[in-house]
């Protein structure tokens, strides 16, 4: 489950941490349970990414549409 910290996180920012969290599982070094919270603060950042991703993404089809539906009433 996401925080309201993380719900506050842009997507650049959830991103560069989730990148220095792969960083740190793949240098290992760390206890395994170490590893197994970075793994699922890991979790955490890459659902705020995709929600990030898929808000975009809608905002795009949407503006798509509606350039379509100008171009069809000229």
């Amino acid at each position: 489950m996401t925080s309201k910290t993380d719900e506050a996180l842009g997507y650049e920012q959830a991103r560069d941490e989730l990148i220095e969290v792969v960083r740190r599982l793949e240098a290992g070094g760390t206890t395994l349970e170490e590893s197994l919270a970075l793994w699922e603060r890991g979790e955490e950042l890459a659902k705020v990414c995709r929600r990030w991703l898929e808000g975009a993404r809608a905002r795009l089809d949407a503006a798509l549409a509606e350039e379509g539906e100008t171009e069809e009433g000229e």
